[in-house]
């Protein structure tokens, strides 16, 4: 995979536009399946893998993003990232994906709970994925 090319490249399925009826959410959706991985933010991840799309192509670049700030923050709140990743990443990823698996639990197990206090459900699966 090279990070020049975007999601529609790599699988080899164009969704192009949207339709013309589309929510904002589903076009952001088809947008960011044409824009190359390499230049996805981190609320472009969020979306993404927010709505379990390129989830192969992207995990691993979100875990990038998350080993170097766990509480990478998109456009809600700090650990919406991780949110994500932990909330929309099937099981089944992570059992095909063992090392990926053992990165995130590294994550997870670097945040701080007293940085989440305002998130409980956020920190109570931290804690959970991290053991």
């Amino acid at each position: 995979m090279s990070r020049e090319q975007s999601l529609e490249e790599i699988e080899k399925r164009a969704w192009g536009s949207g339709p013309a009826d589309a929510s904002k959410l589903v076009e952001t959706v088809h947008r960011l399946r044409r824009k190359p991985v390499g230049a996805l933010g981190v609320e472009d991840l969020r979306v993404l893998i927010g709505q379990r799309v390129g989830v192969a192509t992207l995990v691993p670049l979100a875990l990038e993003v998350l080993e170097r700030d766990p509480l990478a923050e998109g456009d809600f709140y700090p650990g919406d990232l991780l949110a994500a990743v932990l909330r929309q990443v099937p099981a089944e990823y992570w059992v095909a994906n063992p090392a990926e698996r053992e990165r995130l639990v590294g994550v997870a197990r670097s945040v701080d709970p007293g940085d989440l206090e305002d998130d409980e459900k956020l920190r109570e699966e931290i804690t959970r994925f991290g053991r």
